[in-house]
């Protein structure tokens, strides 16, 4: 073998030992993920895959220094027993998406470190003390402050302008739910609308309050934000179209999915966000020391195909302000 030859391969081979070394010596990281998503939803796949990837731009890679563990499910008893798993396991920190599943953890541990999404009031919720200083074991990103609700019907009378009364999907066994009515029922008098207030505890629940309300004409819906309405987008999405209602939803997912238009907080921009919160915890930082942060990129999609099929003529101004636009 040539000298230069050899020499190169010693190098390289020293190479491959000092980083395997470095390697073996680091701490094996471990965080929990817990999710009131299905882990097929096409949404869950671009949240959890833009936070995984800001995870390694800050050095996190798995199987080297950092363990995932993810737990998925919809329904509150899963969510529970999930959460159970997790705290169980013993995870550094857990990324908690909505708040069912951050106050399913808060319900058995407060020491474990929790950064959340997806939460719209996690002060009225009691997840924390206050924005600026959570105090407690949780911190993260809320979803959007509830005077942007008006939006949506502002929306809706642009779209649609022959809408007299809309609609309101919201659960109030939710806590978000009555402050985001609430911003509503003020913008309503100014645009002469008449709103009427309908349940998402249940499929049933939605068909009874859809079905009678489409017999009279010149409706139009609004999906506020909740883990309700999310749970059952499907369900909404199918209804509106059966029944030829125009529709403005809470998040761009429900016009990818069929829906009319939507107006909302860019989730997936927060679950970047997020991995720089889950990176600061796992270098020593408190949730109680980290500020809650608010959202920092709306976004606004209309689905044109849904909007020829309810044989709406979509403005041109609304089309201008459009972050997205389905053909």
């Amino acid at each position: 073998m040539k000298r230069r030859a050899f020499i190169t391969m010693l190098g390289g081979a020293a190479t491959w030992l000092l980083r395997a070394s470095a390697q073996q010596g680091e701490r094996m990281r471990r965080i929990g993920v817990l999710a009131n998503l299905v882990e097929n939803d096409p949404e869950a796949v671009a949240r959890f895959s833009a936070f995984r990837k800001a995870m390694q731009e800050l050095g996190w890679m798995e199987g080297r220094n950092l363990q995932i563990e993810t737990r998925w499910g919809v329904e509150n008893d899963r969510i529970r027993m999930n959460a159970a798993e997790l705290v169980a396991l013993g995870p550094d920190v857990v990324l908690a998406n909505a708040p069912p599943t951050v106050m399913a953890l808060q319900q058995l541990t407060h020491s474990l470190p929790i950064v959340f999404v997806g939460v719209t009031d996690p002060v009225g919720m009691g997840i924390v003390r206050s924005l600026s200083r959570p105090g407690g074991n949780a911190t993260g990103f809320t979803v959007a402050e509830f005077g942007m609700s008006a939006k949506w019907l502002e929306l809706l009378k642009e779209i649609a302008p022959g809408v007299t009364r809309a609609a309101v999907l919201r659960d109030l066994s939710n806590p978000s739910a009555l402050p985001q009515f609430a911003a509503i029922q003020a913008m309503a008098s100014s645009l002469r609308i008449e709103l009427i207030p309908v349940g998402v505890h249940d499929e049933g629940e939605i068909a009874r309050g859809i079905g009678p309300f489409a017999e009279f004409s010149n409706g139009g819906l609004i999906i506020t934000r909740t883990s309700e309405t999310i749970k059952y987008r499907d369900v909404i999405i199918k209804s509106a179209a059966r029944h030829r209602l125009p529709a403005v939803y809470p998040l761009r997912f429900f016009v990818t999915s069929g829906g009319l238009i939507a107006y909302g907080t860019d989730v997936v921009d927060q679950y970047r966000r997020a991995a720089t919160y889950v990176d600061r915890v796992l270098r020593g930082e408190k949730p109680s020391d980290l500020a809650v942060q608010d959202p920092v990129k709306y976004e606004l999609a209309i689905n044109l195909k849904t909007a020829k099929a309810l044989g709406l003529e979509v403005p041109p101004t609304l089309l201008a302000r459009a972050d997205e636009v389905i053909e």
